[in-house]
């Protein structure tokens, strides 16, 4: 981007195509960010411009690299790298288990991969998922128990299980501290 004028004009495009792609609501949006809905909606609109934390805010709640939210073209082969300290994570969402989003935030809602790491007897229950869709869970270390609908198996590291995730679902750690690769490939 070469000039104020540019990077203004690009700038509520890029905001609304990265929402969409994730397929939020700006009301999602808004309680992500902490930054009200119609701030959000006059940013996208082009009829504010967003202060430094506010845009900060935002990018950070959409999941997308605030250095290239405003780069011409396509990614142009570079590598993208995501540090440890910078991998979203997901909280509340089970008892001793710690899930991080190893996914890009463009494929939420499509295929996503998640680490899941468990403490001794961590679970993570999670209620059914889209029509069609369906869960691969590789272990790295430890055994689990995976219980789907009314099916029940024991996994232990090195093994993969693959089931249907459109029923209620839990993955629970046996003997020990478990860890494991979830791909959620939604139907």
């Amino acid at each position: 981007m070469s000039t104020e004028s540019d990077i203004l004009n690009l700038l509520p495009l890029r905001l609304k195509e990265a929402r969409r792609k994730q397929g939020l609501s700006l009301d999602a949006v808004a309680r992500l960010s902490g930054v009200s809905r119609s701030m959000v909606s006059q940013i996208e609109r082009g009829e504010s411009s967003p202060t430094i934390a506010t845009l900060w805010n935002l990018v950070s709640a959409l999941q997308i690299d605030f250095a290239g939210l405003l780069e011409d073209g396509e990614e142009d082969g570079r590598i993208e790298v995501l540090r440890a300290d910078q991998t979203p994570t997901i909280e509340n969402r089970g008892e001793g288990c710690n899930i991080r989003i190893l996914s890009a935030p463009e494929d939420a809602g499509r295929q996503e991969l998640y680490d899941l790491e468990f403490l001794d007897g961590g679970k993570l229950d999670s209620a059914a998922h889209a029509r069609g869709t369906r869960e691969h869970l590789t272990v790295i270390e430890g055994r689990l128990r995976i219980t789907a609908g009314a099916m029940s198996d024991e996994i232990s590291a090195g093994d993969t299980a693959r089931y249907p995730a459109d029923d209620g679902h839990c993955i629970q750690a046996l003997g020990g501290v478990a860890r494991a690769l979830l791909v959620v490939q939604n139907g």
